[in-house]
């Protein structure tokens, strides 16, 4: 089941771009990292039906609610996308993606394929950047020292990476988080990219397209 089609659009302002990785990748690192260096960026916050993990806050890691509570708001139409993960439901808040970028701020959502698939199918101008681990292997030591899911969890994320990756082609953008530095450059030069494209850039310059007769 998919939410209906919300009301956006290339003429807005801001931006959409989409961060999908899997479990262990370095996803939630590199974001936080971009996030902190460039204030006109917003992260998308997630609800979920999952709990907290160790130091998570509800209203600023997550929006944690009750799984009849998700429900509701999804019969609601209240998600932009939502999908079930490891038993747990997620989603996104339509209603806060358009006011963002209406008010001309860049967006970045960190989802699951399943609800990347669901945002192209509505917005295909949305950007979908892919976070590569260097190898299995390394995904498979970032997730043991993590030290948060026991041994049937890790198991259950690393057949779930396999099928992760194997939608990696649907992606805009693939940046390899072998070295943090410059996975982050990396992710630095596509937020830059996507403010060139010619739907927000027009929507930001009303006044030079008047005058260029655009």
């Amino acid at each position: 089941m998919t939410s209906p089609k919300p009301n956006l659009t290339p003429a807005y302002q801001g931006s959409m771009l989409m961060i999908v990785a899997p479990s262990g990748a370095g996803k939630s690192s590199l974001v936080n990292a971009l996030l902190q260096e460039d204030a006109a960026l917003k992260l998308s916050l997630s609800t979920t039906t999952r709990d907290p993990r160790p130091g998570e806050v509800d209203g600023k890691d997550y929006r944690f609610v009750a799984k009849q509570e998700f429900m509701a708001e999804r019969d609601q139409g209240l998600f932009l996308e939502f999908a079930e993960v490891h038993g747990n439901f997620y989603g996104t808040s339509r209603d806060w993606i358009e006011a963002q970028m209406k008010a001309g701020r860049d967006v970045m959502l960190e989802i699951d394929w399943q609800g990347a698939q669901q945002i192209r199918q509505m917005i295909p101008e949305v950007q979908w950047i892919f976070i590569f681990p260097p190898s299995f292997e390394a995904l498979e030591e970032r997730l043991r020292k993590r030290g948060q899911d026991d041994e049937v969890t890790i198991q259950k994320r690393l057949a779930a990476a396999h099928l992760e990756l194997g939608h990696a082609h649907e992606a805009d953008y693939i940046v390899v988080n072998d070295h943090f530095d410059q996975a982050l450059s990396d992710l630095r030069h596509i937020v830059a990219a996507s403010r060139l494209r010619s739907g927000p850039s027009m929507a930001r310059n009303p006044a030079l397209l008047r005058r260029l007769g655009v």
